[in-house]
């Protein structure tokens, strides 16, 4: 998750003079000139669209490519876009010219060529975040027990190595940016994807592939029409009397799933009739398998829990649009001598999430198998409720510290000073309880989309859970932009003017503390209502 924000950061600055996150290039110009609320807005768009273009590179993983194709070949187009943004950055002529008053004024042409490369980034991205774990995962054995458990530990690992490359991009990539260059800031980078990509097919021969199953999406519809088609049908009673192939799934490249109880109605597309058994061979369009409505069933359970997860990514997504802002209005300086740009803050989180993986992993887990009783010591469902209610705390700590620092503002009438005497590391709480809750449910949502997942759309429900944090930042535009219509009206700054001195910031994240907790509410409602899958010859995938 933390992987974007070097490359998103380069994004705030146009309508006023300086940019408002702290970035400039090495001779201190702003970045790319834009106000506050446009700034926040194309940051949270952009990295929004990173997290929508997963749906496409799933598809094409789980109907056509399979997961080793698609990571190699979307790897590369990321590759391309992360090379033409740092050309956008060193070339004469598509970087933007500054005059005197370090004012840039970027061309139609330099700002063309730069969110194409942020683009290709977005589109690259979307063959690799769906794939990357899901294949990952792939190279575990379900059938082997000790496999199984090892399973659950990686998702844990694999989201603990993101984090280090994160911590890298916020420290020595943002420092580079910061005092070299942001051609330097961007090459580097692209050199180490384009490393990355090689060191992906020197291992082509040791991996385990997941043969693709066709078009999911294909599958879901049929069960759709076939249930329609047969809606004046009655479901027996015995359900032994659906219809399932004799041996294999017809799904390929999935085990057969066990019926369940819910959704009944599309039953109806496994009941097999006279004239189905007259026609000799099957129409999928008419006569579907258990497993295949199964599959349907799978991703409607999925969908409520799916819900849940928007409003934590839209807490999530405010560690790289409005703290940032509200860090910028702060004492920069480490010391004397040396200031911290405030988008480098989140590296805290990056450290967060470094230090509750293994604590969570090496001691949470075993210390609460002793009184679950469960081999993972949560299930998956308990272990994301556990970071909604975290995530709430965040939210409150840094409205608190806005008011704390509002009040001082008007207490010494501070209202134009750019940088109050009030520390920037009063921030860390609110990084780091965000990297904590990140541990769980982020890395518990990972893991329960691709366990609750059918075996042949196991990408596209990866992609699934990714677009929460898409729509988490989209709802954040959203409400950035209804806040501010709504703050505005009476001729006042609002809440998020672009000196947040007259702002009432505070406000903004005391709003999301509020759908926070309504939104744990309804989560805690799904949760308990959900029906785990259970594949056929499997003991139990009822509490993984």
């Amino acid at each position: 998750m933390g992987d974007l924000y070097s490359v998103g950061s380069v994004m705030v600055a146009d309508g006023d003079e300086y940019t408002k996150d702290g970035t400039t290039d090495y001779r201190n110009n702003p970045a790319m000139n834009e106000s506050n609320v446009v700034a926040v807005n194309n940051v949270t768009n952009w990295s929004g669209t990173c997290y929508v273009t997963p749906l496409l590179g799933a598809f094409l993983a789980d109907a056509y490519l399979g997961r080793y194709w698609t990571i190699a070949t979307f790897s590369t187009i990321y590759v391309f876009g992360m090379t033409i943004l740092t050309l956008s950055a060193a070339v004469h002529g598509l970087k933007p010219f500054c005059d005197p008053n370090n004012v840039c004024h970027p061309t139609g042409l330099q700002v063309g060529v730069f969110y194409a490369g942020l683009y290709l980034i977005a589109l690259g991205t979307g063959g690799i975040k769906p794939c990357v774990s899901s294949f990952g995962a792939d190279q575990f054995d379900d059938s082997d027990e000790a496999e199984k458990k090892s399973k659950s530990s990686f998702f844990n690992w694999f989201y603990f190595s993101i984090n280090i490359g994160a911590l890298v991009a916020s420290t020595v990539l943002v420092w580079i940016q910061t005092n070299v260059g942001w051609g330097w800031g961007f090459g580097i980078p692209a050199v180490a994807m384009a490393i990355a990509v090689v060191s992906f097919f020197s291992g082509t021969r040791l991996y385990r592939n997941q043969r693709p199953g066709g078009s999911p999406l294909t599958r879901i519809f049929q069960v759709v029409v076939a249930s329609f088609r047969k809606i004046g049908v009655d479901v027996p009673k015995d359900k032994s009397a659906l219809y399932e192939t004799a041996e294999e799934s017809a799904v390929k490249g999935s085990r057969k799933l066990e019926h369940t109880k819910k959704l009944s109605f599309l039953d109806k597309a496994a009941v097999e009739t006279e004239s189905d058994a007259r026609n000799g061979s099957v129409n999928p369009w008419r006569l579907c398998t258990v497993t295949q409505v199964e599959e349907l069933k799978s991703i409607i359970r999925l969908l409520p829990i799916w819900a849940t997860g928007i409003i934590f990514s839209t807490v999530y997504s405010q560690m790289g649009t409005l703290f940032v802002l509200q860090g910028n209005t702060m004492d920069l300086h480490l010391i004397k001598s040396f200031e911290i740009p405030s988008a480098s803050l989140s590296l805290f989180d990056t450290i967060s999430v470094i230090f509750w993986v293994p604590v969570y992993d090496q001691i949470i887990v075993p210390f609460a198998r002793k009184f679950t009783g469960n081999k993972n010591g949560f299930t998956q469902l308990q272990r994301i409720e556990i970071g909604l209610v975290i995530s709430i705390f965040a939210m409150v700590v840094a409205g608190t510290l806005e008011m704390i620092r509002l009040n001082i503002v008007k207490e010494h009438n501070y209202y134009e000073l750019k940088h109050m005497p009030l520390s920037i590391f009063w921030q860390v709480p609110q990084y780091f309880i965000i990297g904590c809750a990140e541990v769980f449910t982020f890395i518990g949502q990972l893991e329960f989309f691709y366990e609750q997942a059918p075996d042949a759309m196991r990408s596209l429900c990866s992609a699934l859970s990714l677009t929460t944090a898409a729509l988490g930042n989209y709802l954040s535009t959203l409400l950035v932009n209804i806040v501010t219509d709504i703050s505005t009206r009476d001729g006042g700054p609002g809440w998020i003017p672009d000196n947040l001195n007259y702002g009432k910031l505070h406000y903004f994240f005391w709003l999301l503390a509020v759908l926070s907790v309504m939104n744990l509410g309804l989560y805690s409602v799904v949760a308990k209502r959900y029906t785990y899958k259970k594949a056929v010859g499997t003991s139990s995938d009822a509490t993984p």
